[in-house]
């Protein structure tokens, strides 16, 4: 793992070790950025990275331009290796090691123009992490939710506000839902 472009190009990401957290490969990292960047501009952004692990996505963003960015994962191991890969690099953010629904709470009245939600698989959570997004009012207009998700699970239900674009990269679907008003 590696950040893929902008000010900390090059530089290596810690990994986790064993098959309990499945960090975002830098292929689909970098044709998630690429997708990203044409839809808007990371500089000065406010980004939220939920499900962190490695912390790769938060950390792919500051090093494109946003200014801000939170952590949250409710694994421990996570935590620490986003705390590594963070201190590695030279990045100074907020990390929270709770379960989302509280990090959501927390949250509420902050405004985020890029949520990174990487649940894992199976966990059945999206439609309630997409809930909470709402009920908090998190994202702000034109903001961008990135969902990666499995083939097999369905996106949550939205209001009309969100602009869905779902793409499928073997048997991984990144979906980006972006708050049209």
């Amino acid at each position: 793992m590696r950040v893929i472009s902008g000010k900390y190009r090059g530089k290596k990401l810690f990994s986790p070790e064993g098959n309990d957290v499945r960090p975002t490969t830098d292929r689909i990292k970098e044709t998630v950025f690429n997708i990203l960047s044409a839809k808007s501009d990371f500089f000065g952004a406010a980004v939220l990275d939920l499900f962190s692990g490695s912390g790769s996505l938060g950390i792919e963003a500051v090093s494109r331009g946003a200014a801000t960015a939170v952590f949250v994962d409710k694994s421990r191991d996570s935590i620490e290796l986003t705390k590594k890969n963070l201190a590695h690099v030279g990045i100074s953010a907020e990390v929270y090691n709770t379960d989302f629904k509280v990090a959501l709470k927390k949250l509420n009245g902050r405004h985020f123009d890029f949520i990174f939600v990487d649940p894992p698989y199976f966990g059945k959570n999206e439609q309630d992490i997409f809930d909470l997004i709402q009920k908090y009012d998190l994202l702000t207009q034109n903001g961008i939710i990135f969902l990666e998700h499995s083939t097999k699970i369905s996106l949550p239900v939205l209001d009309e506000r969100y602009i869905i674009d779902d793409r499928v990269c073997g048997n991984t679907s990144i979906a980006f839902l972006q708050r049209s008003y």
